[in-house]
């Protein structure tokens, strides 16, 4: 995450801040700039180009920091969220305020990233967007489906998240690691089989993605990954399924740029990327950073920080994906 200060008094704010808790000014991010501002105390905020931007109608529904280009209006962020839980569903309301964070979070990085987000306004058939579902009277199923991205609220209660890390013999789960791993199987449809070069190159790495889905979900929880997936894989869970092996690649390629982001902006690496290929920034600042900051965490009595090892196959993966995003941003 950027370091980011307040503009009356020029304390340290961040991302998430309405308020600056050192001079109290009210406080917003505008999306174009990719910063926090400060606004009137009607929530307003003028830009260099002289339009005015205006606090996200949602902020006191789902906590948004964000600022709207209409009066009465939704953020982008918001924008995107298609389903949310009914006006009497406290509990599903009150896990709806965590999802929509993680969401910020991830469309912030995207941004960052340079990613391109079409929405479902831009493009109804495949567009993206979020269901962002209570799954306190049914059942709701993690997944994507044609740009639209299904997130079970339960997963922001951390008793609930931990029983099903531990059930599924996962080393990591979190709600922001979910929306980066859904929003993989979209940007694998839009930057990887909308071409033809791109998708030969992918289903060379990742394996043939015109398998049986359902067939290969069967065989990996009747069979189990294989003893040695560890070499080829960056997680059991990518071992199910082409797709899903891109998914998981894709959200940790997310994790990294954003860890190594936010270690650059604090002054934990140095300030200039290393290297031009994504395997020289693992090599020389993915791994010593990580390595340090998992035995901090043991220091403080708690499991790594990043639970993972990146073989040689697992990097090319990374590589494949760092690809698609400098296309990406090329193209842009």
């Amino acid at each position: 995450m950027k370091k980011q200060t307040c503009g009356v008094c020029g304390s340290s704010v961040y991302f998430e801040n309405s308020v600056c808790l050192h001079c109290g000014t009210s406080l917003a991010y505008l999306r174009n700039a990719r910063a926090i501002v400060a606004t009137g105390s009607q929530g307003q905020y003028t830009d260099e180009s002289g339009a005015t931007w205006h606090r996200c109608a949602s902020s006191l529904l789902s906590g948004c920091t964000w600022l709207a280009p209409e009066s009465g209006g939704q953020c982008f962020s918001c924008e995107l969220t298609r389903t949310r839980p009914n006006d009497s569903d406290a509990k599903g309301l009150s896990q709806f305020i965590a999802a929509e964070r993680a969401k910020r979070h991830l469309i912030a990085e995207l941004d960052g990233l340079g990613l391109p987000i079409i929405t479902r306004a831009e493009d109804p058939d495949g567009g993206l967007a979020f269901d962002l579902l209570s799954s306190v009277k049914e059942n709701v199923v993690i997944g994507h489906a044609d740009g639209v991205i299904t997130i079970n609220l339960a997963e922001s209660d951390d008793a609930y998240r931990e029983r099903m890390r531990t059930q599924l013999d996962e080393p990591y789960r979190t709600m922001l690691g979910h929306f980066r791993h859904e929003v993989g199987h979209y940007f694998e449809t839009v930057l990887v089989f909308s071409d033809d070069g791109r998708t030969r190159e992918a289903r060379q790495l990742f394996g043939d993605d015109t398998k049986d889905y359902q067939a290969e979900i069967d065989r990996h929880y009747s069979e189990g990954a294989p003893a040695d997936w560890n070499e080829r894989f960056i997680s059991k869970y990518a071992t199910m399924h082409p797709h899903e092996d891109f998914a998981e690649s894709f959200a940790h390629y997310l994790h990294i740029c954003d860890t190594l982001d936010t270690a650059r902006e604090f002054g934990l690496i140095p300030g200039a990327p290393r290297g031009t290929s994504f395997q020289e920034r693992v090599e020389t600042e993915w791994l010593p950073l990580s390595l340090a900051l998992n035995q901090v965490n043991r220091s403080m009595g708690k499991d790594d920080l990043y639970p993972f090892v990146l073989s040689a196959a697992v990097i090319d993966k990374l590589e494949f994906v760092h690809g698609l995003r400098t296309s990406a941003t090329a193209a842009g």
